[in-house]
């Protein structure tokens, strides 16, 4: 192996490693109890949510009001948990909040829901709510 092969090896090979190290926290709550929870963020909110749960995904910036950062600790841990569950099973609008918040209990079981809701409380580290 040539110099110019063995240095290119070692830029992928330091690539690969700082990778593991720039994964949002959430992923490894994948493989734990939240699981189920964080594939369906990452199905149905990360577009607005972000992928690091802070309100900045990919289509907030064309938002005319921006979609709630679910890692801060104080707003989340104010609002209260029948709250958090019917926002997201009846939408914004249920709640008197966004209408681009959309409703997915079409979407999502009752279990479903209650888990996201549980993740919710997990991401932001503020309990179970009022």
């Amino acid at each position: 192996m040539n110099s110019r092969q063995l240095a290119s090896t070692f830029s992928l090979a330091g690539f690969i490693l700082a990778s593991c190290f720039m994964l949002p926290a959430h992923a490894a709550d994948a493989n734990g109890q939240y699981a189920k929870a964080v594939r369906n963020y990452d199905t149905y909110c990360v577009q607005c949510h972000g992928i690091n749960r802070n309100g900045r995904g990919i289509n907030s910036r064309d938002m005319s009001v921006q979609p709630r950062d679910h890692t801060d600790a104080k707003t989340m841990g104010d609002i209260p948990e029948n709250e958090i569950l019917k926002v997201i099973k009846e939408g914004g609008l249920a709640v008197n909040k966004s209408v681009l918040m959309p409703a997915w209990g079409n979407v999502l079981n009752d279990t479903e829901i209650r888990e996201m809701a549980a993740y919710l409380r997990h991401v932001c580290n503020c309990g179970s709510g009022k």
